[in-house]
């Protein structure tokens, strides 16, 4: 029972790591022009959609 709650809390911790990872990373991809996103096969419309935030450090 105990061990089912460890693994629950690291894969809901982990999850949410990964979704401020990829709001990070597309913060960054929108600082790109549209010719590079493009070659990255991505749209600005798409990343926006995703979700994005930038930070300070």
């Amino acid at each position: 029972m105990s061990g089912n709650f460890f693994k629950t809390a690291l894969d809901r911790i982990v999850t949410a790591r990964e979704r401020q990872v990829r709001r990070y990373v597309n913060g960054a991809l929108l600082g790109m022009d549209d010719s590079q996103l493009k070659a990255l096969g991505r749209t600005r419309e798409e990343i926006q959609r995703e979700g994005a935030q930038s930070y300070l450090y």
